[in-house]
């Protein structure tokens, strides 16, 4: 069992930058695949970044050059720093894990994956 808690949302300017954290806890850590999804208000959710066991990274074309997401698997614990904020960045973010047998595999839709956090809000103001 993984709990997966985010913190670091907040209300930024545009143009602005947050970091957001995902605690874990539980083993095995650095053997699961990393996720940030978002949704904002009225919308579905959306994949935004990952961060595999192996450590490769993919992101969404709507965050790319923008956001970075890394993981310290000392610490139980995944980033995702978010800069060059934009009004339409507004939503919840959640965390989530997934355990797949390959190091590139990765859940776009969300549906795939093991745990979810709770999520933390994110607002950007224009």
């Amino acid at each position: 069992q993984v709990q997966l808690v985010e913190s670091g949302g907040g209300l930024v300017q545009a143009g602005g930058s947050v970091r957001l954290s995902c605690a874990a806890s539980g083993r095995n850590f650095a053997s699961y695949t990393m996720h940030w999804f978002r949704q904002a208000p009225g919308k579905e959710r959306e994949f935004v970044a990952v961060i595999t066991w192996i450590s490769s990274t993919y992101y969404a074309e709507a965050v790319k050059g923008r956001f970075t997401i890394s993981r310290d698997n000392a610490k139980n614990t995944v980033f995702l720093q978010m800069n060059s904020l934009k009004p339409e960045d507004t939503a919840i973010y959640y965390c989530a894990a997934g355990a797949y047998n390959s190091g590139s595999s990765y859940s776009f839709s969300g549906r795939e994956v093991d745990y979810w956090g709770k999520g933390t809000l994110v607002t950007v103001s224009s």
